[in-house]
């Protein structure tokens, strides 16, 4: 792999290039953040690895930059730090750093850090091809620019942050806020069954015609649950399954297409769920204005049990400034 390294330590920097250069990998360096932004524009690099403490760009700028900026394709991000605190780990994760590595690094641990961001990177065409279609369905939809970057986006830290939360965190793979991000955008794929005359219609739905859009839920499910029956390990199709047919699904067993409760519902769907509504709420639409945060954060509250997971409505609450954060970044003209 081409690997930049970004530290302001010159010791740092020599001992990474050292242990790199020995797995076979080309390396660029930098020591500061800036000359890390003009490297990575002229050079197609698959991974950083970056310091978390440097004068005037720091290692979290430095990922927000890259996460901000999708023209330089997805770029691994390995941070090295000497802070374990949770608050520090949910301010890299929120960052968009994929992994974390302690300073000083044992080459060793370094190499197998690599090891890992090569498998995830393998993984890459099967994320680009989920996004693709996830557009391609949007596409029939009058829906909102940057609709599924802004829920794909929630619906990560929102994972994140129930990390911190041991009983959710033992039902749950390693990588589940990755696959919530990579999964969450296929949410309404059903809805390319829908007839344009519905999906489409300028005013609003009759009884009849939303009994009919009320059917994407289901028909996005019985789509991927065809090709989960083909590829029955394939955990990401089972999310992305369980998301299209839940994310409307209610807590006190109100929503459909099933009227689940509770946690019959899965966790994963219970979280699309907030984020689809907060967005729907904060974003513009073509036929209604964007509403503030506040309102959208009232609107959850008065949801919480009813609507929304409240363990879920507290961790939005707790990230609240995030959301705001992230749908700012992709505030439309």
């Amino acid at each position: 792999m081409k690997i930049l390294v970004v530290d302001d330590d010159e010791i740092a920097l020599a001992v990474a290039l050292k242990v790199l250069r020995s797995d076979g990998h080309n390396v660029l360096l930098a020591d500061n953040g800036e000359m890390a932004i003009e490297l990575l524009r002229r050079n197609n690099i698959q991974l950083v690895i970056s310091d978390w403490n440097m004068p005037n760009m720091n290692g979290i700028e430095l990922c927000q930059y890259l996460r901000t900026n999708t023209s330089l394709g997805y770029i691994y991000f390995i941070m090295v730090t000497s802070r374990t605190g949770k608050e520090d780990m949910l301010a890299g994760l929120t960052a968009g750093a994929d992994d974390f590595i302690s300073k000083p690094f044992e080459p060793a641990e370094l190499l197998v850090r690599i090891r890992n961001a090569e498998r995830i990177l393998a993984a890459q065409p099967i994320s680009v091809t989920l996004f693709c279609l996830a557009k391609l369905a949007e596409e029939k939809d009058l829906d909102t620019k940057f609709h599924l970057e802004r829920m794909r986006a929630y619906s990560k830290i929102l994972a994140i942050q129930l990390m911190f939360n041991a009983s959710l965190r033992a039902q749950v793979p390693p990588n589940f806020a990755d696959l919530i991000y990579e999964t969450s955008p296929l949410h309404d794929m059903g809805k390319v069954s829908i007839p344009d005359s519905i999906l489409l219609k300028p005013g609003s739905l009759n009884d009849s015609e939303w009994a009919v859009m009320k059917q994407h839920a289901e028909k996005g499910a019985i789509q991927l649950n065809d090709a989960l029956t083909l590829y029955p390990n394939a955990e990401f199709l089972r999310i992305t399954r369980d998301i299209a047919w839940c994310h409307h699904e209610r807590w006190d067993g109100s929503g459909y297409p099933r009227g689940l409760k509770g946690e019959e519902i899965p966790l994963c769907a219970r979280i699309v769920a907030l984020a689809d509504v907060y967005d729907a709420i904060s974003a513009k639409r073509p036929y209604k204005l964007a509403m503030s945060h506040d309102v959208a954060r009232g609107i959850i509250l008065e949801g919480k049990g009813k609507h929304f997971d409240p363990v879920i409505v507290d961790a939005f609450l707790v990230i609240e400034a995030q959301f705001l954060q992230i749908k700012t970044s992709f505030e439309e003209n």
